[in-house]
């Protein structure tokens, strides 16, 4: 490949994700950041849950949210948890265990799917939508993927490319960590 084509392929690929990133409903992202806050507000913790690529964000963020904003954040990535909930009760309800045994009601979960369609990840959200823990889901590829339809506020990104999808979530969490860190310091 000559530079110039990499130049271009560059170029595409920054503005793919730059016209995705126009899709954004701006004000689900606030009314996000204001649960977050609500949550943290009355001492609840923010639980940050995907798998692959999405558990690596949701570290990230859970991070962020600690460090950046004193927020209590967590995720569930420890192998030695996952091993032991998938190995009793299932890989599809390692994440809904988890919750169980970590959540109270004035908790907050995100959830991270790209394809929306993880069926560890829908049986976490639908148990926390049934146990009255505010739900935040980031999803792509399909539109009415199957957790969209589950949490109180979705973000959705328009693309069947993994890596598009999950530059946008990381990018749109960051934009949160940074909005509700602005809404502290007014």
């Amino acid at each position: 490949m000559q530079k110039k084509d990499k130049e271009k392929f560059i170029r595409n690929y920054l503005n793919d994700l730059n016209s995705l990133s126009l899709d954004l409903e701006i004000n689900t992202l606030i009314q996000i950041s204001n649960c977050i806050i609500d949550c943290s507000n009355s001492n609840g913790t923010i639980y940050i849950v995907g798998n692959g690529g999405s558990a690596s964000i949701a570290s990230h963020v859970a991070i962020d949210f600690l460090k950046a904003l004193g927020i209590r954040a967590m995720t569930f990535n420890e192998s030695s948890l996952i091993t032991c909930y998938a190995n009793d009760f299932g890989y599809e309800n390692w994440i809904k265990e988890s919750i169980k045994s970590y959540s109270q009601k004035k908790d907050c979960v995100i959830f991270i799917s790209s394809s929306g369609e993880s069926s560890n990840i829908l049986n976490g959200a639908r148990f926390a939508l049934e146990n009255e823990l505010n739900v935040i889901t980031f999803s792509g590829f399909k539109k009415n993927n199957s957790l969209s339809s589950i949490g109180h506020f979705n973000i959705w990104v328009n693309s069947s490319n993994y890596n598009y999808v999950e530059i946008l979530h990381n990018k749109f969490l960051l934009i949160l960590v940074d909005l509700i860190k602005f809404n502290f310091n007014k």
